[in-house]
């Protein structure tokens, strides 16, 4: 199947093939036809499975006919982070630069003024966090009664985010005859009466079992002290193949901490986490996007729907408190067909909580061991120590009888220059472990000892 058997129009089909795409995604193929029929959608799909795609683009082709006016968006997506609703607006960008839209982006931590301008001009697609239009709402910049559609994106995370109260405020302001649709990788009970409540006969799309993990995702679990952690993750980061990596801590200051530590043991990495201002929160995404920067220590700021490619690992420093954040975190690896590695370190305190991930994914998470190991350890053997020692001088016992009597007949000063004599004529001490440490390392291979954490056995 391809973009253009979806029912899409051929300005959009376009910049959808320039911007690299040909097939459409599960959630792309069984969502797209029904939004563009103006039906009522709950999609459930697995993180990085293109599920902003599979609104973006129908709603580009439902918005291309109508008229703005000025204070009353004709369509609204609700994004429970800045860094979102931010990429969001990139999409429309990239896919509706062919169609004449106008989109405006309400998000905390910047001015007010020009969102302001861009409302009183009216706009087609308005994107934006629940706080920043609420104070909107309050302030009377912004009416809502004129809203066709509606998208609530990443609802679960609204839910932990404390969001639920906005959101049933805004749809009790917007028309009851309008479009509504839902996205989300989990489905707990209360966003399902949230779904109940306010939209009509809408169409289920499951393509994959609510909380399941992306397939191309390695996920391992590391029992380790927490004092270890930090060599832990040294280690994985110089040996495992690591390309680019998202390590999530669950503590803003932990995420501080670790990435200065990282930064002292000579790594390229950067920080973000809820303490930042949106400014600065844009330009370190940019400086990992880019590559300058190749490891991002995040807070779980960082852990739902940003789409940033090439993301070889990710890894929780600490194991999350609420399991629906594993699945979208480890989400931002193995997206559109890659292939992804996820760690997991746990230490005794974890315990209770990477039980409650195993039971909402119903998978155990493996232990990682020596078998998954990329590459080679080396075993320390008793042949090595041996070497390491200095070779033993022969005694005077195996000398034979007339060797040593001819020795004593010998003055002292003789004697003692035949034993400078003896001592230079010597070989030099064996230096085979020296001399191999003295060797360069191949790219990807290990030649040290087997690290400690992996003769930790599972708990």
């Amino acid at each position: 199947m391809s973009f253009a058997d979806l029912g899409l129009s051929e300005d959009l089909l376009k910049a959808v093939e320039e911007a690299g795409y040909t097939e459409p995604t599960p959630i792309q193929a069984q969502a797209i036809p029904p939004i563009l029929m103006m039906k009522d959608i709950i999609g459930i799909a697995q993180t990085g499975t293109g599920k902003t795609a599979s609104f973006v683009l129908p709603m580009i082709d439902v918005m291309a006919s109508g008229r703005r006016r000025a204070l009353m968006p004709r369509s609204l997506i609700l994004e429970p982070t800045r860094e979102l609703a931010a990429q969001v607006a990139e999409n429309f960008e990239k896919y509706g630069k062919n169609h004449d839209l106008k989109m405006a982006l309400l998000i905390g931590g910047v001015q007010m003024g020009d969102q302001v301008k861009a409302l009183n001009e009216g706009v087609d697609v308005l994107i934006a966090t629940p706080g920043r239009l609420m104070d909107l709402f309050e302030r009377g910049k912004i009416l809502l009664n004129g809203c066709e559609l509606l998208v609530i994106d990443e609802a679960d995370r609204m839910l932990d985010m404390g969001f639920i109260p906005d959101i049933e405020f805004i749809c009790d302001k917007l028309p009851e005859n309008r479009q509504t649709m839902l996205f989300s990788a989990t489905m707990p009970p209360p966003i399902e009466k949230l779904a109940k409540k306010f939209m009509s006969n809408p169409k289920r799309i499951e393509t994959a079992r609510a909380a399941t993990t992306n397939k191309d995702i390695t996920a391992f679990k590391i029992p380790v002290e927490t004092r270890k952690k930090r060599e832990t993750l040294r280690w994985l980061l110089n040996h495992d193949h690591v390309e680019t990596a998202i390590i999530f801590a669950n503590r803003k200051t932990t995420v501080r901490e670790l990435n200065k530590s990282l930064q002292r043991h000579g790594f390229a990495s950067s920080e973000i986490h809820g303490d930042m201002d949106q400014a600065s929160r844009i330009k370190e995404l940019d400086r990992f996007k880019k590559g300058e920067v190749n490891i991002l220590v995040a807070s779980d700021v960082a852990a739902r729907g940003l789409d940033i490619k090439g993301v070889s690992h990710v890894f929780n420093f600490d194991t999350p408190w609420h399991p629906d954040d594993y699945v979208h975190r480890i989400g931002r690896t193995g997206r559109a067909g890659a292939k992804g590695r996820a760690f997991t370190f746990v230490s005794k305190e974890d315990a209770e909580a990477i039980q409650n991930v195993e039971k909402l994914t119903k998978n155990e998470i493996s232990v990682f061991g020596k078998k998954d190991v990329r590459v080679d350890l080396v075993e320390p053997s008793k042949k090595d120590e041996a070497e390491e020692r200095p070779a033993k001088p022969k005694r005077a016992e195996r000398e034979d009888r007339s060797e040593r009597k001819e020795r004593e007949d010998k003055p002292k000063r003789a004697r003692d220059k035949a034993a400078d004599e003896s001592r230079a004529e010597k070989p030099k001490r064996s230096r085979r472990r020296d001399e191999r440490d003295d060797e360069p390392t191949k790219p990807g291979e290990w030649n040290g000892p087997v690290p400690t954490f992996l003769e930790v056995s599972a708990t």
